[in-house]
C-alpha cells in the first residue's frame, strides 16, 4: 500500500475518533495528548480539577435542556494549580470537535495574555495528535484550511474599556462559541457587560469561562460568586488540594502570612475572594452590616441633604440625605439641566426641611448652586479638590469626608439596602501622597477599571462636609441663612 494511501487511512481514523468527543472534552484531552511521553512524561491526564471542570461542559452539551443555552463557568482559585493548562485544553478541544468553532481569549492585561496564558495554548496545540491542521500564528489560531480560516479560529484580544466593540461580534449560529477570560478579576465589568450581551445567538454551543485569582472584592468576577451565583457555574479551587503543587512551600507561606483568614491565603492559597481589596477604602464587611443596621433616635438629629450632580452622560444625579445613624437615597435622575436640578432640590427642601444643604458644586454642580441661590437658598458649596481639615491625614477634601463616612459606618450606620450603594462605597481605592496622605481614587480612574462613577457613595460622602450643632434645630435653610448655624467639620 502506498504511504500516501496509508496518510489518508491514519488522517480519516482520526478524524473518526475525534468526532467521537464532540461533546466529552475530557474523553477527548486524555485521547488527544501524548500522556506520559515526552513534555507529559510525569503526567497521566487532566488533574482532578481540571476534569471535573470538563465534565461539567459534557453534562451541559449532553442534556437537551441545556444544550444550546449558555453555559457560564468561573472558577476561582489559588496559585500554581494549572489554569492556563486547562486554558489550552478547552480551546484544542473546542476547536478540534466542531466545523467552523470560533474562540476569543483575553486577559487582565496585553503582556499576561501574550507573554503567559497564549504560549500555554499553543503548547497544547503543538502536543495534541492534529496539530498538522492548524496555523498557529501571533494572535491567533486558524484551520489551515485558506477557505474556512476567518471562520474557524481563535484569537487573542487584549481587552480595551475605550474599544468593547470587539467583544461584541461573537456570533457563530447554529456552531460554537467559546469566550475565555484569565485573570477575570481585573478584567473591567464593561467587557463583561458587552460579553454578555453579545451571546444571544439560538440554536448555538455557547461556553464562556472566567478564571482568575480572586484578588478584587469587587466588580464583575466577584458578583459572579455572589450576586450572579445562579446564573454561573462556580468552582473554588484550593491550592493545597491539587495534584502537582508544592504543599510544604505553601504551608510555610501560610504561616508567614499569619494563617487562614489572612487575605493573601484566602487570595493566593485557598481561591477565595479577600474581605477586603488591599487598596479598597471602605471595607465590604462594614457596608454589608451597615445595610442590615437599623438606627434609633435619629429623628433627634439634625437632618443635612446632599446633591452629587452628574457631570458626564453615563453619570446621575443624585439627592439622598443623612440624619444622625441613619442615610438615605431620595431620588435618582438622569439627563436634568442645571434649572431642572435646582428645583428637583427645592422640592426636597420643602419636604425633607433639612438643617444643611451640600451641592457639589464642581463641574455643572456650580449652575445648581447658582440656581439655589438666585431663588434665596443658601448652601454649601463643595469642591473636593480643596484643602482638607487635616493635611497630614487627607490629600484633599474628597478623601476627607470619604474618611469619615468610613469613620461613620465603623460606629454603626443605616444605609438604605441597595446594591448600587454598596458597589459604590467598597469601589474606590486609594493610595498614600509623598508625604503619607491619603488620595480616594479618581472617578475616571475607576471608569478605567470599568467600575461605574460612585454618585450615591459621593452624595452620602457629601453629607460629612459640614457639622451642625443640635440647638436651634428648628431654624430651616429655606429663605434664610445657613451660614450661623454650621461650621465647616473641626480640624
Amino acid at each position: 500500500m502506498r504511504a500516501d494511501v496509508k496518510a489518508q487511512r491514519a488522517e480519516l481514523e482520526l478524524l473518526d475518533n475525534i468526532c467521537r468527543f464532540r461533546s466529552d472534552p475530557a474523553g477527548y484531552i486524555k485521547f488527544i495528548m501524548p500522556w506520559g511521553e515526552g513534555e507529559l512524561a510525569d503526567n497521566h491526564g487532566p488533574r482532578k480539577w481540571q476534569e471535573e471542570i470538563l465534565d461539567a461542559v459534557r453534562d451541559h452539551l449532553r442534556n437537551d435542556e441545556t444544550h444550546f443555552q449558555p453555559l457560564l463557568i468561573s472558577v476561582a482559585s489559588g496559585k500554581g494549580i494549572g489554569k492556563s493548562a486547562l486554558v489550552g485544553m478547552i480551546s484544542q478541544w473546542g476547536m478540534s470537535t466542531q466545523t467552523d468553532c470560533k474562540i476569543v481569549l483575553t486577559a487582565n492585561t496585553e503582556p499576561q495574555l501574550r507573554t503567559k496564558t497564549w504560549p500555554e495554548v499553543n503548547k497544547w496545540f503543538n502536543l495534541a495528535l492534529n496539530n498538522h491542521w492548524w496555523n498557529l500564528e501571533a494572535e491567533s489560531i486558524s484551520i489551515k484550511d485558506p477557505n474556512r480560516k476567518r471562520l474557524w479560529r481563535m484569537d487573542r484580544i487584549p481587552w480595551s474599556e475605550n474599544r468593547p466593540e470587539a467583544f461584541a461580534g461573537l456570533h457563530n449560529m447554529g456552531k460554537r462559541i467559546i469566550v475565555i477570560f484569565d485573570e477575570a478579576s481585573a478584567i473591567p465589568d464593561k467587557i463583561w457587560e458587552v460579553t454578555d450581551g453579545a451571546l444571544t445567538d439560538e440554536k448555538t454551543e455557547i461556553l464562556w469561562f472566567a478564571f482568575g485569582n480572586p484578588t478584587r472584592n469587587t466588580g464583575r468576577f466577584r458578583e459572579c460568586f455572589k450576586r450572579l451565583k445562579l446564573r454561573w457555574k462556580n468552582f473554588q479551587i484550593d491550592s493545597r488540594t491539587v495534584e502537582g503543587t508544592n504543599k510544604e512551600q505553601i504551608a510555610r507561606e501560610v504561616e508567614d502570612y499569619g494563617g487562614e483568614e489572612e487575605d493573601h491565603v484566602k487570595i493566593w492559597v485557598r481561591g477565595l475572594f479577600p474581605s477586603q481589596s488591599s487598596k479598597q477604602f471602605i471595607p465590604s464587611a462594614l457596608v454589608t452590616a451597615a445595610r442590615k443596621y437599623k438606627a434609633l433616635e435619629y429623628d433627634k438629629m439634625p437632618k443635612i441633604l446632599s446633591v452629587d450632580v452628574a457631570r458626564f452622560g453615563d453619570d446621575q444625579t443624585v439627592i439622598g440625605s443623612r440624619q444622625g445613624r441613619k442615610a438615605k437615597v431620595l431620588a435618582k435622575y438622569h439627563g436634568l439641566d442645571t434649572v431642572q436640578v435646582a428645583e428637583r432640590v427645592i422640592e426636597f427642601i420643602i419636604q425633607e426641611e433639612p438643617r444643611a444643604v451640600v451641592v457639589d458644586g464642581d463641574g455643572l454642580g456650580a449652575g445648581v448652586v447658582d440656581q439655589l441661590k438666585s431663588r434665596g437658598y443658601k448652601c454649601f458649596e463643595f469642591h473636593g479638590a480643596e484643602k482638607p481639615m487635616k493635611p497630614e491625614t487627607y490629600f484633599n477634601r474628597r478623601a476627607e469626608i470619604w474618611g469619615l463616612m468610613r469613620d461613620w459606618l465603623k460606629e454603626g450606620a443605616e444605609i438604605p439596602d441597595l446594591q448600587e450603594l454598596e458597589d459604590d462605597l467598597v469601589g474606590p481605592e486609594y493610595l498614600s501622597s509623598n508625604k503619607g496622605a491619603i488620595l480616594l481614587e479618581k472617578k475616571a480612574d475607576m471608569k478605567r477599571r470599568g467600575l461605574a462613577s460612585p454618585d450615591l457613595g459621593d452624595m452620602l460622602a457629601m453629607t460629612f462636609a459640614v457639622q451642625i450643632a443640635i440647638a436651634d434645630k428648628d431654624r430651616r435653610p429655606q429663605q434664610g441663612a445657613m451660614q450661623s448655624e454650621l461650621s465647616w467639620l473641626r480640624a
